[in-house]
């Protein structure tokens, strides 16, 4: 799925123009229906510049290195963020040597350290296509009991997907989905070699028609903070906070920490639930 570039960028180009109208563009729309959604290629091309053959190339893959001109001229009329120009860029241009195997990955004594020492924080180790390497008690008592799974399972797109105790944690289950979705398509593109994404992202889209739809919408999303309403079944409703940080030596790895706002007594109730004694 996503290791066929060339499909990838197509798909990407004209999810983006079917984001925009005409008038987004400074042109006429000269009224009546249209057959496809936003903004044709003849379009697109003009008020970037480039030449219609040129862009259609670019937007059918048969070339693969665009110049910097080029991209960073259809990036702007698409309008795309930082991350959506970086992933055009990552695409349309040539790719290093990735066929080697991914290193497994570890965490540093240090970073369990660290997460031991948060007890008053639900906070874990997010590293490659979503898999859980580290967490601490709370992290746990939010989310799931890690260290029952197999570590083959211990995956939150997996677990947030297929898993219907940790869907139901999620007031909002489709955004939660949809983020997923665009989550795993940076890392994917990170590492187009890596099997066990694709295996990953094929299970997901066989698996839930939600995923499927939201990974056909070609987002993207390297969350760096925000928040989510849990409907935790011991604890009730939590509105928390994350900030996601990524590690300096491994990008690949990102701590996340859970934070409720000032006044909460949510966190407190997630404590309370974690210190409980086991029926």
């Amino acid at each position: 799925m996503i290791l066929d570039r060339r499909a990838e960028l197509g798909g990407f180009l004209k999810s983006r123009r079917a984001r925009l109208r005409p008038g987004d563009l400074g042109l006429p729309s000269h009224g009546g229906r249209r057959r496809v959604p936003g903004v044709r290629r003849e379009e697109l091309a003009l008020t970037a510049g480039v030449s219609v053959d040129h862009y259609i190339r670019l937007e059918q893959g048969r070339e693969l290195q665009f110049s910097a001109s080029v991209l960073d001229a259809v990036a702007r009329v698409l309008r795309l963020d930082k991350v959506e120009h970086e992933y055009l860029y990552r695409l349309a241009r040539p790719w290093p040597d990735t066929t080697s195997t991914p290193r497994g990955q570890a965490v540093r004594p240090g970073l369990r350290r660290l997460l031991a020492a948060m007890t008053d924080v639900p906070a874990y180790v997010i590293g490659r296509a979503g898999d859980v390497l580290a967490w601490n008690d709370l992290g746990a008592a939010l989310i799931t009991d890690f260290a029952a799974l197999p570590p083959f399972q211990r995956n939150l797109a997996r677990l947030v997907v297929v898993d219907p105790q940790v869907s139901a944690l999620y007031a909002d289950w489709p955004a939660k989905v949809r983020d997923i979705a665009a989550y795993l398509r940076l890392d994917a593109a990170r590492h187009p070699d890596d099997a066990r994404t694709r295996a990953l992202l094929a299970e997901l889209c066989a698996a839930s028609p939600e995923f499927r739809a939201a990974w056909d919408d070609h987002d993207l999303n390297e969350k760096t903070h925000g928040g989510y309403v849990y409907l935790h079944p011991q604890a009730g409703r939590l509105e928390l906070g994350f900030e996601a940080l990524r590690l300096p030596d491994d990008p690949d790895q990102a701590l996340i920490v859970h934070t409720a706002p000032d006044g909460s007594d949510a966190v407190a109730r997630l404590l309370s639930v974690s210190a409980a004694p086991a029926a």
